[in-house]
C-alpha cells in the first residue's frame, strides 16, 4: 500500500481530473449535439428526396447527378467566386490606412473610430443603406456622379454593375476589421529592427518589403481564411440589395441559391447536397491555405 500523502495527491489528482472534464463536457456536448449531429444528418438528408416537412426518402447520388447539370448551380459558385475578388482589395486599403494611421499624427482616434463604424453596424441596415446609395434614380452615388457630368448606371438593376456594387459595400464594410488587425500587428514590429535596417542602408520600399511584410503575414493569413470562408456565405447583402439574385442572375451567390432551394421550393435534400459540396470545398480550400503558410514559414527559417 502507499503511503497516506502518496493516496491523498491521488485523490486530488483525481478530483482535479474530474473537475476538468466537468468543465471540458459542457463545451463538447454543446458541439455535438448542435454542430457534430446536424452535420452528419446533413450528410444523410444530402442522399434523399426530402422538402422538409415529409420523412426523408434516401434517392443514392440524384441530388449530386441533378447538381452537376444544373446551370444556376455553377452559376452561383461563380458568382460567389467572382465576389470574392473583393478580399485582396480589402486588405490592400486596409494595409493601407493602417499604416498611415500607424504614424504620429492628431486625429488618429478619430480615424480608427470612423473606420471601425460600419463593422460594428447590423449588416441588413448597411445593406439597405447601399440600396438606397446605388437607386439609378435618386440615390446618393449617381448624384454625385451627376455633380461631375456623369450619368451613373441603376447599379444594382444592371448585370454588368450589379455584382461590383455589391463587392464595393462589403469592401467597405469589413475595411475596418482587418484594418484595427493591421494596426495592432505593425505596432508590434520592434523598432529596433526598422533602426538596424536602416543603418544598413535600406530605404523605406525596403523595409516594407523584408520587415513589414514577413511581421504582418501572420495576420494576413488569418484575414485571408477567415474571409475566404465569409465570403463563401455571402447572402445577408444578396438578399437584401438584389432579393431576385439580380438582373440574369448576376448576384446570385451559392447560399441565397441553397436558400432559395430549401425554403422557397423545399427541395430541402438537393439544398442539402449543395451544402455538403460547399463546405467541402471550403474545408479544401482553408487546408490548402495551412499547408501553404506551413512552407512559407519553413523557407522563411
Amino acid at each position: 500500500m502507499g503511503s497516506p500523502t502518496t493516496i491523498r495527491r491521488s485523490r486530488l489528482h483525481r478530483r482535479e481530473h474530474l473537475a476538468a472534464a466537468a468543465f471540458i463536457a459542457a463545451p463538447v456536448i454543446g458541439f455535438l449535439i448542435f454542430i457534430g449531429y446536424p452535420m452528419l444528418y446533413a450528410v444523410y438528408a444530402s442522399f434523399t428526396k426530402w422538402n422538409g416537412l415529409s420523412e426523408p426518402t434516401f434517392n443514392g447520388l440524384d441530388n449530386y447527378v441533378e447538381m452537376i447539370g444544373d446551370p444556376y448551380f455553377w452559376k452561383a459558385m461563380g458568382n460567389t467566386v467572382f465576389m470574392m475578388i473583393g478580399i485582396p482589395i480589402g486588405l490592400i486599403i486596409s494595409l493601407l490606412l493602417a499604416l498611415a494611421l500607424n504614424r504620429r499624427m492628431r486625429g488618429t482616434t478619430f480615424f480608427r473610430t470612423v473606420y471601425y463604424v460600419p463593422v460594428i453596424s447590423s449588416l441588413a441596415a448597411v445593406a439597405i443603406l447601399w440600396q438606397w446609395a446605388y437607386n439609378g434614380d435618386f440615390g446618393l452615388i449617381n448624384q454625385v456622379l451627376a455633380m461631375l457630368g456623369i450619368d451613373g448606371p441603376n447599379w444594382l438593376q444592371d448585370a454588368s454593375t450589379a455584382k461590383p456594387a455589391i463587392i464595393i459595400m462589403a469592401v467597405w464594410k469589413g475595411v475596418g476589421f482587418s484594418m484595427l488587425l493591421y494596426l495592432a500587428a505593425l505596432q508590434s514590429v520592434p523598432r529596433h529592427l526598422y533602426e538596424a535596417a536602416a543603418i544598413d542602408g535600406a530605404n523605406a520600399l525596403q523595409q516594407f518589403r523584408h520587415i513589414t511584410i514577413p511581421m504582418l503575414r501572420p495576420v494576413t493569413f488569418f484575414l485571408v481564411v477567415t474571409s475566404i470562408i465569409g465570403g463563401a456565405q455571402i447572402f445577408i447583402e444578396i438578399n437584401i440589395m438584389t432579393p431576385t439574385g439580380g438582373p440574369e442572375f448576376s448576384t446570385a451567390s451559392i447560399v441565397w441559391y441553397i436558400w432559395q432551394k430549401a425554403f422557397n421550393y423545399l427541395q430541402m435534400g438537393y439544398a442539402t447536397s449543395m451544402s455538403v459540396v460547399l463546405g467541402l470545398l471550403v474545408f479544401v480550400i482553408t487546408a490548402i491555405q495551412f499547408q501553404m503558410n506551413r512552407r512559407s514559414q519553413f523557407s522563411i527559417e
